[in-house]
């Protein structure tokens, strides 16, 4: 059985509770957030912290990042998105474009895709050779490793819900017009091959997650449950930090 075959799916909330806990939860990261930015304390920085949001099309990356960020100060904080890499960024290694958008000491930044594709659409798709994608695993752990030993707290999520959810999202973004622009060709294409990702999803949590920045798989069946769950792992994340003011 596999990692996400072990995702406890029928987590719920009710409107109201989630409206409790998330304003709980959104006031504790904002506290902590005020505090490694130098805002609060003593004005010391504390250490960068990077949230990376990785999930299947449809899973709720961009609701949980916006409540992840909600009550936080646009200035001490930025949200990066990461398609296919263009032309120019082809020609790079393909971590290469990713160290500018990281944070520095008392930054946050966060990541809505990152360089997971590598081992995972890139794969899939055959993007990148056998060969690439198999060093990534083994790249991205070195990677994640320099960044963490240099004092970056890093958290990773993986947004799962199942093939069945997954289309009812799927049939009401094709019928809202406010949300029909996030349905893709693309997204229907990708669901095809629904196994084949499973995989690949698989192979990189068992084969990506470490000490330095262990993955959190979050049941988003509901979205409300995932959303609360988002929030109270990051201000885990920076509570459990060395270093941290």
């Amino acid at each position: 059985m596999g990692r996400l075959d072990r995702v406890d799916t029928t987590a719920r909330l009710s409107r109201s509770d989630e409206a409790t806990q998330l304003e709980e939860a959104q006031l504790r990261l904002l506290h902590l957030r005020l505090a490694l930015g130098g805002q609060i304390g003593d004005g010391t920085l504390g250490p960068p912290l990077c949230v990376v949001f990785e999930g299947w099309d449809a899973s709720g990356k961009g609701g949980a990042i916006k409540r992840l960020v909600d009550h936080l100060d646009p200035r001490h904080v930025r949200v990066s998105q990461f398609a296919a890499p263009t032309h120019d960024e082809m020609r790079h290694h393909f971590l290469w474009r990713f160290w500018p958008k990281l944070p520095g000491w008392g930054g946050m930044a966060v990541f809505d895709r990152s360089w997971y594709g590598r081992v995972l659409v890139e794969r899939v798709e055959k993007f990148a050779t056998k060969e690439q994608w198999r060093r990534a695993y083994d790249e991205i752990v070195s990677f994640e490793t320099t960044l963490a030993a240099e004092g970056m707290i890093l958290v990773k999520f993986w947004m799962h819900v199942t093939p069945e959810e997954q289309a009812r999202r799927f049939e009401r973004r094709r019928h809202d017009p406010l949300k029909a622009w996030k349905l893709t060709d693309e997204d229907w294409r990708n669901r095809e091959k629904r196994k084949q990702y499973a995989q690949a999803v698989e192979d990189m949590l068992q084969r990506t997650d470490h000490p330095a920045a262990p993955w959190h798989v979050i049941a988003a069946e509901d979205k409300r449950w995932a959303r609360v769950e988002v929030v109270r792992k990051v201000c885990e994340a920076i509570e459990a930090a060395p270093g941290r003011t």
